[in-house]
């Protein structure tokens, strides 16, 4: 009893400690991103961008980094991009259809080499059923994830031939987007018919973080 008590007032002299270190560290993390966002917009400028929509660029990159503070680890970004085209809202469609694409190829891309390294290893796989079930599980997941994309801001410039340049940005929730995947991947399993013994394995893989 005497050792639980020592051990709970050991922890009550620490707690200011550990609560002075927090604040420092989220100090330095707020100057960092103030510098990280004063230097986005600075090659923003330069490189002749401009923000889309009534905000300004200012409140659109402070509305980014905080949501991205608010998700912590479960926070990422995707863009996309598009070009060659004299309509904004076009643009900004093909932007999002990229991004979207950009995800969903990145997921396959994930499972896939987990695959290679942990299965095929084995020799056991047929790699032709597998392939089968790459291209329906990043076509499902391109059809998902559509809804975890959260459009956070975009740029756009006009270029000398007329036409516009867009690139928009996207925050991630991992806790949902694990959601969207583990779907796409119990339909594209069903789908392909892909053995019971894979299955299960590659129900690991779909966890992994998709990152840009």
């Amino acid at each position: 009893m005497k050792k639980i008590i020592t051990l709970l007032m050991a922890l009550l002299m620490l707690a200011p400690a550990y609560a002075d270190l927090q604040k420092k560290l989220d100090k330095q993390l707020e100057k960092a991103q103030a510098k990280e966002m004063k230097e986005k917009k600075k090659a923003y400028e330069k490189g002749g961008w401009e923000i889309m929509g009534s905000r300004t660029m200012d409140v659109a990159l402070l509305k980014h980094y905080s949501k991205l503070n608010e998700l912590g680890d479960d926070g990422s970004v995707f863009d996309g991009t598009a070009q060659n085209t004299k309509s904004k809202n076009v643009a900004e469609q093909m932007a999002i259809n990229n991004a979207t694409i950009k995800y969903a190829q990145k997921a396959g891309s994930t499972v896939k080499g987990r695959v290679i390294s942990d299965i095929m290893a084995e020799g056991t796989a047929g790699e032709e059923e597998f392939e089968k079930f790459y291209a329906a599980y990043e076509r499902l997941v391109e059809q998902k994830v559509k809804n975890v994309l959260l459009p956070s801001y975009s740029v756009i410039r006009k270029m000398p031939d007329g036409t516009y340049e867009i690139q928009s940005f996207f925050i991630v929730d991992e806790s949902k987007a694990r959601v969207a995947r583990q779907a796409a991947l119990e339909n594209a399993i069903r789908e392909t018919e892909l053995a019971q013994e894979y299955a299960n394995k590659v129900r690991d893989f779909v966890n992994a973080p998709v990152e840009e």
